[in-house]
């Protein structure tokens, strides 16, 4: 399917994001994923997953979450296969990360979910958040920030959803109307086995529609290809998981 692509600028309460927009050429309107990226951020990767949404009849907003320190790409991302250099980005990103607390993310979330659904190529109805390692967390504080408005939400490889944290994102569950799905990696220090069994009692005792799954031998991170933990099989187990759900939930 053809594509239209584009960088657009998405208001906040607290500035101006920039954001990778893609979208169906046909005619017509079609349904809305917002789409919050890994910590590394805005670049051809997260394009290109983002355009293969958006050829199953999306239209997709990929913002950049970290936009308070300016415009994408903010950091030279040049040698991201290195493990080495992909750590020493750490350095610089997780202040950024702890910068970005839960009230400040929904607050962008509103102007994320306001701008997707009010262009004229999106559909009336439910929209679909998806999120990447940091994005995973997001993806399911805006699905409980904004329930009446999200119909699925699918976490990919997160961290820390269901921490002892009185501000975990697991402890929101209650307020999801949406369906879920969570993919998470092997042996991720960020979501090791017990955050996962917490999450999975949490949304069982809500009573919401999910499926939480390990992904046996995928390396956290495993959705990336400009990574050295890339995982093809892992990723295309992820794509049919990614888009039966959006298709279950938004058509």
């Amino acid at each position: 399917m053809a594509l239209q692509t584009s960088t657009v600028d998405v208001r906040t309460r607290d500035g101006v994001a920039d954001a990778f927009l893609a979208a169906p050429k046909r005619p017509g309107t079609h349904p809305g994923v917002l789409f919050y990226m890994d910590a590394f951020g805005l670049r051809p990767r997260l394009e290109e997953m983002a355009g293969r949404i958006a050829e199953q009849g999306y239209v997709v907003l990929v913002p950049n979450v970290f936009y308070r320190q300016g415009r994408a790409p903010l950091l030279d991302l040049s040698d991201l296969a290195d493990p080495d250099a992909r750590g020493r980005l750490f350095t610089v990103l997780r202040p950024w990360m702890g910068q970005l607390s839960p009230e400040r993310a929904m607050s962008d979330a509103e102007g994320y979910l306001d701008f997707l659904t009010g262009l004229p190529q999106v559909s009336d109805g439910p929209v679909g958040v998806t999120g990447y390692c940091m994005g995973g967390a997001l993806a399911l504080r805006t699905a409980a920030h904004r329930p009446e408005q999200v119909a699925a939400v699918a976490a990919f490889h997160p961290a820390r959803l269901a921490t002892d944290a009185p501000d975990s994102p697991h402890l929101l569950v209650d307020r999801l109307r949406a369906e879920v799905y969570v993919a998470s990696a092997d042996h991720d220090q960020g979501m090791p086995p017990e955050q996962q069994a917490r999450l999975e009692e949490a949304l069982t005792s809500a009573g919401v529609r999910h499926v939480c799954e390990q992904y046996d031998g995928a390396a956290h991170g495993f959705t990336m290809s400009d990574t050295a933990v890339f995982d093809e099989a892992a990723t295309e187990r992820h794509w049919k998981a990614l888009l039966d759900l959006l298709g279950r939930a938004l058509h």
